[in-house]
């Protein structure tokens, strides 16, 4: 059996180190440009060639999105981008437009490159083309089921390697090929600017056709005729693997680090029982959902989506839990951790605490300290350093959070 390897999303150097902290085999991230999450910010080149150091000495791959589709405005502000990062040991590109691959092989000719999503790729004739074309790694279309994904792996070469999204938002077209939010607010989904238009509020109304009923279901507020639940397959991790699948994609460069903590953190506890013919611990979704989420569907694996796997009421997520610290540092002899406040807190609070494969623990925030060392009895600064007692030893990058009221 091949390790099932953990892809992780990185929109920002501080969550690509809380990925890899909590589990992640391999990250995912894209630069400034000519990756399809613009609002994710994106790296610096710098920061691309610091975050590459930092993972490759931790043992973790670096894949880097160049998964637009190229305009001819797009193809030499690209080629000199990749000059620029020539010299930066990536693990493997992630692509879609075959100009986009052209000017890789030029720039990279040893470079490993995997077949975006966006290629929608959904049978194994055109999978083989694209082995031809020297990909060696497929991220599947999420319409697949665990069937045809079973076909596609007996059908290529075995050197081909496929990935498939376990967890992550849902998208109304076929693998992200929407051109909705260009029309609606002219920001190109096919070049990184989806505006989301799939979670707006729709009333749906024909003044000249009286007497013809649409099967839209809706509330006073409109409804969501658009809008899915989340795809989740932490409890489904066999039927991935038995299907063919070694690379398990987590969606989500845009979630903070609070949601990539849980997710990983959930997922490589899963994957590792898997791996050792354990057992599925229904802690592990429990725990999971502490991070703001919603409703999940199994998407296409199964079955063909129906009304079940939509929501028609609200875009909105779940957030039982606030994300109030992370921890900087902690001093096993006084029992102190340096955290960074990231809402706020006041002593009384009930808080827990939990860190990378450890099932953590609950307190009540006894004592608390500003940079000077002076007895606090809130932290209402967005970002302050504090000192907190800690009723358990903790480690740096350990997590604390709040139940909601």
């Amino acid at each position: 059996m091949k390790h099932i390897e953990l892809l992780a999303p990185a929109g920002d150097p501080e969550k690509l180190k809380i990925a890899i902290r909590y589990g992640a085999d391999a990250v995912y991230f894209g630069g400034k440009e000519f990756s399809l999450r613009a609002g994710a910010g994106g790296f610096t080149t710098e920061e691309i060639r610091e975050c590459t150091a930092y993972a490759h000495e931790r043992g973790v791959r670096c894949h880097m999105t160049l998964n637009i589709y190229a305009h001819n405005e797009d193809l030499q502000p690209l080629q000199e981008y990749l000059e620029t990062i020539s010299d930066i040991p990536i693990d493997a590109f992630i692509v879609s437009d075959p100009a986009v691959i052209q000017l890789l092989r030029e720039h990279f000719p040893e470079a490993e490159l995997h077949l975006s999503t966006q290629a929608n790729t959904t049978n194994y004739l055109s999978a083989r083309f694209w082995y031809d074309m020297g990909i060696r790694r497929l991220v599947l279309a999420r319409e697949l089921s665990l069937e045809e994904i079973g076909q596609i792996r007996q059908q290529i070469p075995e050197d081909m390697e496929l990935e498939a999204f376990a967890h992550g938002a849902m998208c109304i077209s076929y693998s992200g090929r929407c051109l909705l939010s260009n029309f609606m607010t002219g920001r190109d989904a096919n070049r990184g600017a989806c505006a989301h238009p799939c979670r707006y509020k729709y009333r749906l109304e024909e003044e000249k056709r009286p007497g013809e009923y649409w099967p839209v279901e809706e509330d006073d507020r409109g409804t969501y005729i658009f809008n899915s639940n989340d795809l989740c397959m932490l409890d489904h991790i066999g039927d991935l693997a038995k299907a063919g699948v070694t690379s398990l994609k987590i969606e989500g460069r845009m979630k903070s680090i609070f949601y990539i903590a849980h997710v990983i953190g959930a997922y490589r506890k899963a994957i590792d029982a898997y791996e050792a013919g354990q057992d599925f611990d229904p802690a592990w979704m429990e725990e999971m959902m502490k991070a703001s989420h919603r409703n999940f569907t199994t998407g296409f694996y199964y079955h063909q989506p129906g009304a079940e796997d939509q929501n028609y009421s609200s875009s909105a997520y779940s957030r039982d839990y606030a994300f109030v610290g992370l921890v900087r540092s902690y001093d096993p002899e006084s029992g102190l951790a340096v955290v960074e406040q990231r809402n706020k807190m006041v002593l009384g609070d009930e808080i827990e605490v939990f860190g990378p494969g450890n099932a953590g623990f609950s307190q009540k925030i006894s004592e608390m300290y500003d940079e000077e060392g002076e007895a606090i009895e809130a932290a209402p600064h967005p970002q302050q350093i504090l000192k907190m007692k800690m009723d358990h030893p903790v480690d740096t990058d350990w997590i604390l959070r709040r139940r909601q009221n």
